[in-house]
């Protein structure tokens, strides 16, 4: 039976509830080519069925332009649930929506069929019916009156006014191969989300050709189906660490069909096609990256015979990590991104690759460029200039010079610039201040309207506490920053029991100054039955640098944990924490983390919470994996140290591990080695599967068992 815990301002069943408080937040912000509306996806009353809204930028009138698409389902298909997987995408409804850049018709993708508005005042039409087959990433072209898409692994080209589409790609149907389709890789790990790419004059479309014959079979069995067979199954060609990747080319197709030309990517064929861009002058470039990852090249191509020139390279003897900062400029030159000082920071290069000027340095990096005004000279960016925490908007001269934030509130800002770049919409959020959105002039910051406001009622009556930020001094001389959330005063001044949540790995920050850490809603419940709950950001992870990022290089799940252990001794050196009661849990890196927490300091982390854990490096995807630990037949011993099943028979505290049983990221395989790892050392656990679920569970009912689990288990154990 459900233990009923009490004395809580909240039920469980709020944990699981989507979205969380004050993060029923539009999404999807666009300004329409006349920059006269601002375009966004928003559901109202904290719903997750989102539609379509317009907001007039002279008046701030604000009204919903479509509330559904006729005719789609929310019973997804295998190819949607797992693009939304990809995109870590939880809404429904109207889920995509885009402007041609050219005119006034906006694109709105379903599940089987394409419909477009012939502007914000029109309805909604279908222009494209998959007949029940998958429509898979359609794309306007510039001019608006054409569309692109994948069906059936091949391209396609429909005009917007009617008629039967053409498809002009072929070889790849029945085959295995795909055309137009980015690979597994791309998608999950590349930040690459698209396998085709129009040519500005909407005459031509590069593509790429996916060739995953190579890679065997996985097998995910959805052992939780009433039913058997196809239906109750699906295969997936993952590329294991080590292990062959999907074969590439690139080509280039008439949009009327015919034989492609193949673009020369190189002699060796285990590269990535990172990145495809189109030229203001109609060349084709690309982002090459060797398969080590230290190594990323800016090629031309010549369109009549596919033959490449090398315009920029860029090298590392740690690794390259990919970034979309690349802006073709009118002039023939380029605005590049580069990590080479140690941070990342943008560059202007002329047309032949030689640098013209450096827009920024400094000890912090940039995170995006919002926008290049090249008319007035100016280079828009995101970054961390001040603090890794923050994230605020600056500017700086195009022909180099003094960088200014334009943006002053201390926060996390998301912004959004229109295209005569005179406004812009800013996202602001802090640990105190839930979302808001608002359109902004762009010189000066001035408010023009809000475009949303936090209304949720929740907010007050749940009574959330913003956690502590606080930074802390390893014994080495690093510098970590940290969020402590202490429970209430009625729990006394500390030691408290200490529940530390963690992520850990590369490519993620948590502590930062947003909402976010605010409305965690299990360590808001967590808190509320008197233990302290802390998060760190260790080295190895996101917006530090080169230099902090580098010492997980070969050596994942130690730097990391030596880390967590200095976070907990700084709390306990504090009078916070309770040595003897501390516990531990964390979701996929975070269920590693666990587990290598409970196994190298078992005298500190007395009881884990692994969700999802990967459990050896060599079950994980080959760039991922391999970005930070190489291969394992180049480092075995690193693989071998950097698996928590290695040092499984170390583990004494309590442990309760998780996980979805059609996880077709980290693959139950994960947990099902690490089980058999316990019981060769005869180590006891408690184990909790979801047989209907993937990386994270999304069923409320699941989450629900899940929160009331977790809470169960800290309760009885710490």
């Amino acid at each position: 039976m459900v233990q009923q815990l009490t004395g809580l301002r909240f039920p469980i069943e709020e944990i699981a509830k989507f979205p969380p408080p004050g993060m029923a937040t539009p999404v999807s912000y666009a300004f329409s080519p006349d920059d006269k509306l601002v375009t966004y996806l928003f559901g109202p009353d904290q719903s997750p069925v989102r539609q379509l809204y317009a907001l007039d930028v002279e008046t701030g009138e604000r009204r919903v332009i479509l509330s559904s698409l006729e005719g789609e389902s929310e019973e997804l298909s295998i190819e949607e649930a797992l693009r939304r997987q990809r995109l870590r995408q939880l809404g429904q409804g109207i889920t995509r929506c885009s402007w041609a850049e050219q005119g006034s018709r906006i694109l709105l993708p379903g599940q089987g069929a394409v419909h477009v508005m012939d502007g914000p005042d029109a309805a909604a039409r279908k222009i494209v019916d998959g007949g029940g087959q998958s429509v898979l990433d359609p794309q306007l072209s510039r001019q608006g009156d054409q569309v692109a898409y994948v069906q059936d692994a091949e391209v396609y080209v429909a005009s917007v006014d009617g008629g039967q589409p053409c498809q002009i790609t072929s070889g790849a149907r029945g085959t295995g191969k795909t055309n137009g389709l980015a690979e597994y890789i791309a998608q999950e790990e590349m930040g690459r989300g698209s396998g085709f790419w129009w040519s500005r004059d909407g005459r031509h479309i590069a593509f790429e050709e996916a060739d995953e014959t190579n890679i065997p079979v996985y097998r995910i069995v959805h052992q939780g189906k009433d039913e058997t067979g196809d239906n109750a199954q699906e295969d997936h060609r993952y590329p294991f660490a080590g292990e062959e990747n999907a074969k590439v080319r690139l080509g280039v197709v008439s949009v009327d069909g015919g034989e492609p030309t193949w673009m020369d990517l190189g002699d060796n064929p285990d590269i990535y096609l990172a990145r495809v861009h189109w030229m203001p002058n109609g060349e084709l470039w690309a982002q090459i990256e060797n398969r080590e990852q230290t190594r990323l090249d800016l090629v031309r191509f010549d369109l009549s015979n596919g033959s490449r020139s090398t315009v920029l390279t860029e090298t590392s003897d740690v690794w390259i990590n990919l970034h979309s900062m690349f802006r073709p400029l009118k002039s023939g030159g380029f605005l590049w991104a580069s990590e080479r000082s140690g941070f990342n920071h943008l560059y202007v290069y002329d047309s032949d690759g030689a640098l013209v000027t450096q827009l920024t340095d400094g000890d912090w990096l940039v995170d995006g460029v919002a926008g290049v005004d090249e008319e007035n000279g100016r280079v828009y960016f995101t970054g961390t200039r001040n603090g890794p925490t923050e994230r605020r908007l600056y500017s700086v001269p195009l022909g180099g010079g003094a960088a200014a934030c334009l943006t002053e509130e201390p926060g996390m800002h998301m912004v959004t610039l229109d295209h005569k770049f005179s406004r812009f919409v800013d996202v602001h959020s802090s640990i105190d201040t839930p979302p808001t959105a608002t359109l902004r002039n762009l010189d000066g910051g001035s408010t023009v309207s809000i475009i949303h406001e936090p209304d949720d009622a929740r907010i007050e009556s749940l009574n959330l506490s913003p956690p502590e930020l606080v930074t802390l001094q390893t014994s080495d001389g690093a510098t970590l920053h940290g969020a402590v959330y202490r429970p209430s005063s009625e729990f006394g001044d500390g030691p408290y029991p200490t529940i530390v949540s963690v992520y850990g790995g590369p490519h993620a920050q948590m502590v930062v100054n947003h909402w976010g850490m605010t409305c965690s809603m299990r360590v808001q419940y967590l808190r509320d039955q008197g233990y302290m709950v802390f998060e760190l950001d260790n080295r190895g992870s996101a917006r530090r640098g080169v230099a902090f990022e580098a010492p997980l290089k070969h050596n994942m799940g130690s730097i990391e944990v030596r880390d967590q252990i200095e976070g907990v001794k700084w709390l306990v050196a504090q009078g916070l924490a309770d040595p003897d009661r501390v516990g531990i849990y964390g979701w996929s890196y975070g269920g590693f983390m666990t587990l290598m927490c409970l196994a190298q300091a078992p005298e500190m982390f007395r009881v884990g919470v692994a969700g999802a854990p990967v459990s050896h490096w060599d079950g994980y995807d080959t760039h991922y994996t391999e970005h930070y630990m190489g291969t394992p037949q180049s480092n075995p011993e690193g693989y071998a140290q950097g698996s928590p099943n290695t040092h499984a028979g170390k583990i004494t505290g309590k442990l309760l591990i998780l996980h979805g049983l059609i996880d077709e990221n980290v693959h139950f395989r994960h947990t099902a080695r690490l089980i058999n790892a316990l019981i060769a050392e005869r180590i006891p656990y408690e184990f909790m599967l979801f047989p209907d679920e993937r990386h994270m569970p999304r069923k409320p009912e699941d989450r629900v068992y899940m929160e009331t689990r977790i809470a169960e288990f800290f309760e009885t154990h710490l």
